[in-house]
């Protein structure tokens, strides 16, 4: 299996060591250094001496943020330009911050908007590139491109199958806000998708029906390993073997362990005399992540920072198929954002 050095990804050289799948048992290291998007944004990303922020990348507390509203649509070619990670072929893979939307409404920036210009940035001509594998909005790490669309359609079916096979093909690193009870295990439940007040909540459905099933209700499962534990969080790796918004996060809530920096279903999660318990989730609404006295002094964080912690889950790794016959497979990885890298130090989330 072939894997993409971290000197081909441009960044931190702890993080090459970082899961190559966790049922082989790996280690993992806390970054000591700072993990670039790439050359160009890595050199703003590494300007910390100031509170100010330096451009449309990052702030003090939170290094290496996406400040959408600050940014051009040159201005987010040249960010993701920068975040190249990985090229072979047609293919094109970015290391995606935090906060990029990869689709949305019509004259909304995202990553589909400027996928004509940044095509032509790196020098594909007419062979625009689309969008073959990408985490979410809030997620940061890999998203795969191609420029070839028969490539792509052969991926998009590799993934189906895999999933089909409950083969993983994903692994994204989380922090958590609690230690999850087991070492490792699976998550398995049934997901809907809930229209509440004016947001989109996913609600886990408890002994769905046929009924339930016909009307979009769909099974989910993810397997979990606990890399790192420290101060009440932990670091834990997650492969989904199924596709649902926001899967990953509502997994995390109902092992009472949400992911740090979950603003939207973190809220699920209560607290009694040191007790955590679920709380009922059609009638809990989203709010910012509370996180106690003794983990802010550790993040070095104020209340008022806390309430705007980015979500810390990353897709870090992707399996990938050989592009030609005989060829062998190959894992993508995505060094972490550097708020993710700063939070691992913070927490003394080290190898066990």
């Amino acid at each position: 299996m072939r894997t993409v050095s971290v000197r081909e990804m441009g960044g931190c050289r702890g993080l090459g060591r970082i899961w190559g799948g966790w049922r082989r048992g790996p280690g993992v290291h806390a970054a000591p250094e700072a993990a670039g998007f790439g050359t160009e944004a890595g050199h703003q990303l590494r300007r910390r001496g100031s509170s100010k922020r330096s451009g449309p990348l990052g702030d003090q507390a939170f290094p290496g943020l996406l400040q959408l509203e600050n940014l051009s649509r040159e201005g987010l070619v040249d960010v993701l330009r920068a975040a190249v990670v990985d090229r072979k072929g047609p293919l094109v893979t970015l290391n995606k911050p935090p906060g990029l939307p990869v689709t949305g409404k019509p004259g909304e920036l995202t990553l589909f908007s400027v996928l004509p210009e940044l095509s032509q940035s790196l020098g594909l001509r007419d062979r625009e590139l689309q969008v073959v594998q990408a985490s979410g909005k809030e997620t940061s790490g890999l998203v795969l491109l191609s420029s070839c669309p028969q490539t792509a359609s052969r991926l998009q079916k590799f993934f189906i199958h895999s999933r089909r096979a409950q083969r993983p093909t994903a692994t994204y690193c989380a922090v958590t806000d609690g230690v999850p009870a087991s070492p490792e295990g699976h998550i398995q439940v049934a997901l809907k998708l809930e229209h509440t007040d004016g947001v989109d909540l996913v609600i886990p459905v408890k002994s769905p029906s046929r009924k339930d099933f016909q009307e979009g209700v769909k099974r989910t499962l993810s397997h979990f390993h606990v890399v790192a534990r420290g101060a009440g969080c932990a670091l834990v790796q997650l492969q989904p073997l199924t596709v649902f918004p926001s899967q990953l996060q509502v997994h995390m809530v109902l092992q009472l362990c949400p992911v740090l920096g979950d603003h939207t279903y973190s809220a699920c999660v209560g607290t009694v005399l040191g007790q955590r318990f679920l709380l009922p989730a059609k009638s809990t609404k989203p709010q910012r992540q509370v996180l106690d006295e003794a983990l802010l002094r550790r993040l070095h964080l104020t209340p008022a920072q806390a309430a705007q912690l980015p979500l810390h889950l990353h897709l870090h790794c992707l399996h990938l198929p050989g592009m030609r016959l005989r060829e062998a497979p190959m894992k993508l990885l995505a060094p972490l954002p550097p708020y993710f890298s700063r939070t691992l130090q913070c927490l003394g989330l080290h190898q066990q």
